[in-house]
């Protein structure tokens, strides 16, 4: 099932895909005699619905006519409760550290880039913590800053190395607290496409401060117009491919395999004593090769970014 929001000027709407294009949830909802009084408006109640039940409201959705197109703009699928970053990714934690020491720490380049020469290996202080390796680590971003797909994104004044960064994002259906590896796959209700923006010369001071990210990643992130559900994707979701294009031209390809930790893995240890609540969003971390610091090449104003992962959709922003 693949839900979308739209606003006019009479409100925003849950909208459902069928095979003719998209229809109100709503009225594909008042086709079934018991649908159980969930709000067809909330695309996350739907996605906590029984598989049985989604695939009936899909089945409805084909006899309901189209939306017109006419004077619809576009939302972000779901308006996220909380949002909690991971770094699932080694590869990419490696070569964004080389990137750093690239761009901001010449002198330290030359070190690593003689330490990796001769050895054939990483240099370790690229490496992340030994925590990483032992546990799935995040940190928690702003969930009320996040763009939609479309919708343009300021660069913050205090910043002149503005990056995009590709990841997959899961949004809980049902609460967790405590949960096993199972419990937290099923609390899944969907998945979406993340921009993760990031201010390369702020976030590395940050980092040293020993308190994470801040002005680094508050400023805005972005999600997919559509949400996935988990049905679809789950089962995949580490074999998805993705690509990066800036200004119309595909840049770099990626992928969401490789990653240290399962979903439900890092589902379960972030509900340890703690309660999650349906609405609250995860990203895995950026996919490998799925940032400008690993290649080289940050945004600038004026640039289009978009972000696609296969099976979901794309992420488009304009920078200015």
């Amino acid at each position: 099932m693949k839900l979308r929001r739209t606003a006019t000027d009479h409100g925003e709407r849950v909208e459902v895909l069928a095979a003719h294009g998209w229809v109100p949830a709503e009225d594909a909802a008042a086709r079934l005699p018991h649908f159980g009084g969930i709000n067809a408006n909330d695309a996350i109640a739907l996605l906590a619905m029984p598989l049985a039940r989604q695939a009936e409201l899909v089945n409805a959705a084909q006899d309901v006519a189209p939306c017109a197109d006419a004077g619809v703009r576009g939302c972000l699928p779901f308006a996220p409760r909380s949002f909690r970053d991971f770094m699932l990714y080694e590869a990419h934690a490696i070569d964004a550290a080389r990137g750093f020491v690239r761009r901001f720490m010449p002198g330290a380049q030359r070190i690593v880039g003689a330490y990796e020469t001769v050895t054939g290996r990483t240099f370790p202080s690229l490496r992340p913590s030994k925590l990483w390796y032992r546990q799935p680590i995040y940190y928690f971003g702003n969930h009320l800053t996040f763009a939609a797909d479309g919708e343009d994104v300021p660069q913050p004044a205090y910043s002149e190395a503005l990056d995009y960064e590709l990841e997959l994002g899961f949004v809980l259906a049902h609460p967790l607290r405590d949960a096993t590896l199972d419990e937290a796959e099923r609390a899944i209700g969907g998945f979406v496409a993340l921009n993760d923006f990031s201010a390369r010369d702020v976030q590395l001071d940050e980092m040293r401060s020993g308190f994470g990210p801040q002005k680094a990643k508050h400023f805005a992130s972005a999600m997919s117009g559509i949400v996935v559900s988990a049905d679809e994707i789950l089962p995949r979701w580490h074999d998805l491919s993705g690509n990066i294009a800036i200004n119309g031209t595909v840049i770099a390809t990626c992928s969401t395999a490789g990653a240290r930790f399962s979903l439900g893995e890092a589902l379960a240890h972030a509900s340890r004593g703690e309660q999650l609540f349906a609405g609250e969003l995860f990203g895995s971390g950026t996919l490998p090769g799925g940032s400008g610091i690993e290649s080289g090449r940050l945004l600038t104003r004026g640039d289009t970014i978009s972000l696609s992962i296969d099976g979901i959709g794309s992420v488009t922003n304009r920078i200015y």
